[in-house]
């Protein structure tokens, strides 16, 4: 037996309601239901979490969510005009054989670092 498939990626959330307003209405993922103090997302079949950290050994930032663009410059500028805290512009991170490897950082309301990621054919 191997694992490949994520179902689910959890981020902490210190104010669920805000953060949850932040993920649907500013970055647009597609909400699914919530559960006490838990949001639910569609992230392209995987689901993301947010949600309270139920104890002080899941208190703790978060990994850093990659979501893949098409149009980085274009995500970016959108994004920006919503509100969107970017912490670095589209920038390129490796040139690959066939491909170019870009990324812009950005926060949400709950100090967890998120990327836009955008592979741009040579």
């Amino acid at each position: 037996m191997t694992l490949s498939t994520i179902g689910q990626i959890s981020m902490n959330a210190r104010d669920i309601t805000r953060a949850t307003s932040f993920y649907r209405d500013v970055l647009g993922l597609r909400f699914l239901f919530s559960a006490g103090t838990m949001s639910f997302f569609d992230c392209g079949g995987t689901r993301l979490m947010l949600g309270l950290p139920s104890g002080p050994e899941y208190d703790h930032p978060g990994s850093i969510l990659y979501f893949t663009v098409d149009d980085i410059a274009a995500t970016h500028d959108a994004l920006a005009a919503r509100g969107v805290p970017f912490r670095s512009a589209p920038h390129l991170v490796a040139r690959l054989p066939d491909h170019e490897l870009w990324m812009a950082f950005f926060g949400d309301t709950e100090g967890n670092t998120l990327a836009l990621m955008a592979e741009v054919r040579a």
